[in-house]
């Protein structure tokens, strides 16, 4: 079945009505389009949800732009319909035909038919009440009311009403089926992809061009490697039906290729300075738990383009305010003063690429480390909007923070001449509402990929401390 308002949609009836689905306000506050994500089922919005919406309107947060494009979006809807709104509003017209179901606001008062001890006046119980009406006026359809609240869903299966996510904005429904940019190649892959394989030498890298049956399921810029006595490292250039061609990697674990003193420890450390170092990839997205090296490898790669081979004029590198706590209220100062507290993972990182020098003396280390603070420039997500950035090397981090709106306005800044880098670990959401399978890191790695410009690596080993990796694994 088309709709995703579930994890798992149930099994047709033989009946050919429609559902009726009652939207909760926080469905819409997440996302201000839902009421066209539900093809050609009928949506039903209670009065008590549009009072929710008018009550988040003012501000400046995410939520209250939500409101007001929700409220933007009812006022279009209402104001096509010429007729009695009691009928229902047809939804094709306003939404293009991505919707061929209703619209049907609240016109009546519902008495709160409510077991004793639920509070009335509770907007999520008024609501609930607006469900069982529903549920009783047309016994022979389906009703079910969609919440990214759990309480509201535990306590509507506990009056035994229908209760389902809202999971439309979701880009995967199995994070496991993620992109992650590396493939193995099987031991059998030279046999069945040796003939007519062509070699050649360029600027010093090895290309293969084969043909054969995993081919077509290579994406541009994916890894592939093969262990063993002919170890191959390479990156897929091109994909042409059941043609591919690949080119072998510069070698980031050897000394003599160091990035600012730093040498990949690992496989995937190695494929992701590639990445960060090649200045035709201009987005480059990695993931990975704590530990993994990903700001390390691209700090590393930012201060040596900036500093050394000027490719970039600054480094600008913001993140999303989040707090893990209790929040530690206003901070004063200017804008980079203020997020200094969140950019801790920057110091320590800078700390640690300004030891790789040791031949500098402290005086050196020191000049070295001014000049380093003087080419990074920490923002604020609150005034990116407007802004574009021209020649820099701009690092979001913690991405998995961010929406997938919210991830569009950052990498719509980008202007000629600069390179995006997207960090964060997927399993780790501090954001309300936000899932892994609807983060803005996991769309945006989803749907990069493949194109020519862009790469993605997965971390999987981390490389801080035994101590750190054994927490890991056993915390």
């Amino acid at each position: 079945m088309a709709i995703r308002t579930a994890a798992r949609a149930k099994t047709k009836k033989a009946s050919p009505l429609t559902k009726l689905f009652v939207l909760d306000t926080n469905v819409l506050l997440h996302d201000p389009t839902s009421v066209y994500r539900f093809e050609e089922h009928d949506v039903f919005l209670p009065i008590m949800t549009l009072e929710e919406l008018d009550n988040n309107k003012k501000g400046l947060s995410e939520v209250s732009r939500n409101a007001r494009q929700v409220t933007r979006t009812l006022d279009e809807i209402v104001s096509s319909h010429s007729q009695g709104i009691e009928i229902g509003i047809a939804l094709a017209g306003p939404s293009h035909k991505l919707a061929s179901g209703r619209l049907f606001l609240q016109t009546e008062a519902i008495a709160n038919d409510l077991p004793i001890g639920l509070p009335t006046a509770k907007a999520d119980n008024q609501i609930l009440a607006v469900v069982i009406h529903l549920q009783r006026a047309n016994p022979e359809r389906e009703v079910i009311l969609v919440s990214k609240d759990i309480n509201m869903r535990i306590k509507a299966c506990a009056l035994g009403l229908e209760a389902q996510d809202y999971f439309n904005d979701k880009v995967l429904e199995d994070t496991d089926l993620l992109y992650t940019g590396v493939l193995e190649l099987p031991a059998n892959f030279w046999d069945k992809h040796s003939q007519d394989m062509e070699s050649w030498k360029r600027d010093g890298f090895t290309l293969y061009r084969v043909n054969g049956p995993l081919c077509p399921q290579l994406l541009v810029n994916e890894f592939i490697y093969q262990e063993g006595e002919q170890a191959l490292y390479a990156i897929v250039r091109e994909v042409s039906g059941k043609m591919a061609q690949f080119e072998t990697l510069v070698d980031f674990t050897h000394p003599k290729n160091s990035i600012w003193g730093i040498t990949a420890r690992n496989r995937e450390q190695n494929f992701a300075l590639n990445l960060l170092m090649d200045p035709e990839v201009d987005f480059v997205s990695l993931l990975g738990q704590a530990g993994t090296g990903k700001t390390l490898l691209t700090l590393a790669a930012a201060l040596t383009q900036v500093l050394e081979d000027k490719l970039y004029s600054e480094i600008i590198m913001t993140r999303v305010t989040v707090p893990v706590g209790e929040d530690i209220g206003f901070l004063p100062g200017t804008e980079e003063e203020k997020m200094g507290p969140w950019m801790g993972a920057l110091e320590d990182n800078l700390e640690v690429l300004n030891k790789t020098d040791e031949e500098a003396g402290e005086w050196g280390r020191a000049a070295t480390h001014d000049l380093i603070r003087n080419r990074i420039k920490v923002k604020s997500l609150n005034f990116m909007r407007g802004r574009t950035f021209l020649n820099k090397f701009l690092i979001i981090d913690e991405a998995q923070n961010l929406t997938p709106k919210q991830m569009k306005t950052l990498i719509t800044r980008a202007g000629p001449g600069t390179k995006v880098v997207c960090m964060g670990n997927i399993a780790q959401i501090d954001t309300p509402y936000l899932t892994e399978g609807s983060s803005g890191l996991t769309y945006v790695v989803d749907r990069f990929k493949g194109w020519k410009h862009s790469g993605h690596v997965t971390l999987q080993r981390g490389e801080r401390s035994r101590l750190a990796d054994y927490a890991g694994e056993v915390l």
